[in-house]
């Protein structure tokens, strides 16, 4: 908590260039693009970081071949740019990946023209992954003996990328990167109002979530990249744009591993969406459903829960059908979707996935709407071209802004790691290399894990068991990485609340001792008051 409040207290008392509101994606990315260009950066969430959307993907870093459907070509072709961006620039956490895909008998297409809507778009991919290929149902059969072929006719495999991580770690890498090049970040910290005063500046009211403290911050420009509360500040702050956002729910559920190979079955559902099921870590995730909601706040329904499971059961042969009390986790969100206001009648299931970025030149103020994860570096470039237009001082980053540490000191760090013997300690359950977790997890700020095992040796331990997690990693974690509540390591910095159940967490000794060490004297407060929250 120390340095959250430290930057509290900077937030406070000095002025900046730009405040973001908002710290999913969109507003991680903007953080960390600003902040490598010397931009002085402010960034608040009324949440954790990436509490809301950004939690709740299919960790997916894909090109989107749905969209080709819609001839969104010059779309897909730009996220695949950006997928295959982010495959060479994070080669340890987004990962390529083979999807195979198993057409139904009564499908609209036929399985030729699926198979050359994966070659086309394995060519608007720049031909950066494995080439796609036909399936024949005994193949498919070879490949995949659970997959049901009763019910299919033929079946394509393609690559794209997913994320090795959780989609919230991702996020919050790119704080932890703008916090390293100077942005003042603070998550609980919600923006109440924001007024332009007399003298230029935006005035923010900003209220502490956790001690209730109001302060204000002062900043030459204003973002708004709350997501699916971007129009709720916009009109609080009396801000006019051409866009707003329609909302579609999505969910997910995690069950145990129902296949030993790494690759993700993809079918078209009942209503003929795409519908995956996607290895994580020892767990499957199950999903996703495409609702139009109202409201941002929404939860898992029992409808939703039936339209996963029993399309799942439909298309695998499995020892027995997955009922609910195979569930060990739910996902649920809602996309926040790009629309022009003048759009009367909109389907989100057509509704396009593009962001939109919307100046008011003469107020500085600037609004994201939509924004996938997979675009987020051209969301931090384009940002930057804005605020730069805005006029204030922009310098070129040295490199790239965004990315893994360069290749000499990731030798440096594996080199020495192995001098230690990290690269023979695996996790018992996934297989994980030590020194491998640390560097994709970490970066260049392993290297001080590794000053720690050195003195002892004994933190290369398993602390919290089943979960990877080592004792070198919880000192930095509640230094470093602004823990505030034990949902905030358990679902963001990790995703072991997306591997463990409930009933199995509240009995690990591990993450009791955890909670002592993130939160010292409320270590049992806060372990109490995750699992009396999560009950409710």
């Amino acid at each position: 908590m120390e340095l959250r409040n430290a930057n509290i207290e900077r937030l406070d008392n000095e002025n900046l260039d730009v405040l973001i509101v908002g710290s999913g994606i969109n507003g991680a990315v903007s953080a960390a693009a600003l902040a490598a260009r010397g931009v002085k950066v402010g960034l608040i969430d009324a949440r954790d970081f990436a509490g809301f959307t950004s939690q709740q993907s299919s960790n997916l870093v894909w090109g989107g071949i749905k969209y080709m459907e819609g001839y969104e070509f010059d779309l897909v072709a730009g996220l695949c740019k950006s997928r295959n961006e982010l495959l060479d620039s994070f080669p340890s956490t987004v990962k390529e990946i083979r999807f195979l895909l198993t057409i139904n008998r009564k499908f609209r297409f036929h399985p030729l023209v699926i198979l050359m809507s994966t070659w086309l778009y394995w060519l608007l991919g720049r031909g950066r992954t494995r080439t796609p290929q036909l399936l024949s149902l005994k193949k498919i059969k070879k490949l995949e003996p659970l997959v049901n072929t009763y019910v299919s006719t033929a079946g394509v495999e393609y690559s794209d990328a997913f994320l090795h991580d959780n989609d919230a770690r991702f996020v919050f890498n790119f704080v932890r990167s703008a916090m390293d090049k100077g942005c003042i970040a603070a998550n609980y910290v919600a923006s109440r109002s924001s007024i332009r005063a007399a003298d230029g500046y935006w005035l923010t009211e900003a209220e502490d979530q956790i001690s209730g403290r109001r302060f204000g911050i002062r900043s030459k420009v204003l973002i708004n990249a709350a997501g699916a509360y971007v129009d709720q500040l916009n009109r609080i702050s009396g801000i006019e744009t051409e866009h707003h956002h329609l909302f579609s729910k999505g969910i997910h559920l995690l069950v145990p591993r129902i296949s030993q190979s790494h690759r993700v079955l993809a079918f078209f559902a009942d209503d003929e969406r795409l519908f995956f099921a996607i290895p994580m870590a020892n767990r499957t995730c199950i999903g996703t459903t495409d609702t139009r909601v109202d409201d941002p706040l929404t939860q898992v329904t029992d409808e939703d829960r039936e339209f996963v499971l029993s399309n799942i059961n439909a298309r695998l042969d499995l020892p027995a059908p997955l009922t609910r009390d195979d569930v060990i986790a739910e996902r649920c969100g809602v996309r926040p979707l790009a629309s022009r206001k003048t759009d009367a009648s909109v389907d989100v299931q057509h509704l396009s996935r593009r962001h939109v970025i919307e100046m008011d030149a003469d107020s500085r103020h600037i609004s994201i709407f939509g924004g996938k994860l997979t675009d987020c570096i051209n969301v931090g470039d384009e940002i930057s071209d804005c605020v730069s237009r805005l006029g204030l001082r922009i310098r070129q980053p040295e490199g790239k802004w965004y990315g893994e540490p360069g290749r000499r000191e990731r030798e440096a760090y594996f080199g020495r790691a192995q001098t230690l013997g990290l690269d023979q300690i695996a996790a018992r359950d996934t297989g994980e290399i030590l020194s491998e977790r640390l560097w994709r997890r970490y970066g260049a700020n392993a290297n001080g894990m590794l000053d720690a095992i050195e003195k002892d040796p004994g933190l290369c331990e398993p602390l919290i068991e089943n979960t990877g997690i080592r004792r070198c990693e919880i000192d930095y974690l509640a230094k470093h990485e602004m823990i505030v509540k034990l949902e905030d390591y358990l679902r963001r910095r990790s995703k072991i609340e997306l591997l463990v159940s409930r009933d199995t967490l509240r009995q690990s000794a591990g993450l009791f001792e955890a909670c002592e060490k993130l939160f010292g004297a409320d270590g049992k407060k806060r372990f109490d008051e995750y699992f009396d929250e999560q009950q409710n």
